[in-house]
């Protein structure tokens, strides 16, 4: 539905109490369509929060987290094409403008990388090119348009039969979640030599930052952006991972989680 008119208190609060009767197996976090002060209200039903304002103990804000992440895995992204992980006069296709999509646009600007946006809301397209001097191109365009980064930071499933063959760009790297219509698609983006960060490595900053507030002594800032950062590194371990073991990146990341996840397991035996 739409949650600018069917999104009610009594329908969050009933979400929250689903989400408790799972017992821990699934934790939940603001997203496309909800809020902080979402957030809060979900708390009062259950604890498998992931992110909550400030005055609640959670980090706040994680978009720019969420965005500094993705920035980092263009990086290392930039560093295997092009031999160098700087960003400035790179051009970059930017879809989506919302909570994470705006300080991304923040960060590359200020990287000095020429950024052409689109958004379904023409009102934040139209300040991103009065604040920030950026070109625009309509929503169902943005993929196609000449790039060397096409960075998705709206809806998934935009990496599709449809779109692949329209890609102009060389990198395929953003915020959004399953960007890959079908597991598939990663392999075809690998076939014309696109390089393609895998989703939820680019733009794990968000909730990095916002669990820090579970490790000893609770939320350290600091140490949340330096962990977020790190990012980067993990990028870079992905695609030498993906080169060594002869695999496409998406399926490269599949084996990487899987192996922390049994890490994870074993250290919860030891």
């Amino acid at each position: 539905g739409d949650p600018k008119t069917q999104k009610t208190e009594a329908l969050i609060r009933a979400m929250g109490r689903f989400i408790q009767s799972l017992n821990g197996e699934y934790r939940t976090g603001e997203d496309v369509g909800t809020t902080l002060d979402d957030m809060e209200v979900l708390y009062q039903e259950t604890e498998h929060v992931i992110t909550l304002p400030e005055y609640c103990g959670g980090a706040g804000n994680i978009g720019p987290a969420t965005a500094l992440g993705v920035q980092q895995a263009m990086k290392a992204c930039a560093q295997e094409v092009w031999g160098s992980d700087s960003l400035k006069g790179r051009t970059i296709a930017l879809q989506g403008l919302g909570a994470v999509g705006w300080p991304a646009l923040e960060g590359l600007v200020k990287e000095g990388a020429t950024v052409i946006v689109a958004d379904i809301d023409t009102a934040k397209v139209e300040r991103a090119r009065r604040e920030l001097g950026v070109a625009a191109a309509p929503p169902a365009e943005i993929h196609a348009q000449p790039c060397d980064i096409y960075g998705p930071y709206a809806l998934g499933a935009v990496i599709n039969d449809r779109t692949i063959p329209e890609l102009r760009c060389r990198i395929v790297c953003g915020s959004a979640n399953n960007q890959l219509a079908e597991e598939r698609h990663g392999t075809l983006l690998e076939e014309r030599g696109i390089l393609y960060a895998p989703d939820y490595i680019a733009n794990a900053g968000g909730t990095i930052f916002d669990t820090d507030r579970m490790q000893k002594g609770g939320f350290n800032r600091e140490r949340a952006w330096r962990n977020v950062a790190r990012i980067r590194d993990r990028m870079t371990e992905l695609i030498a991972m993906s080169k060594r073991e002869k695999v496409p990146i998406w399926l490269a990341a599949d084996r990487l989680a899987e192996q922390r996840l049994q890490m994870a397991r074993h250290l919860r035996m030891i």
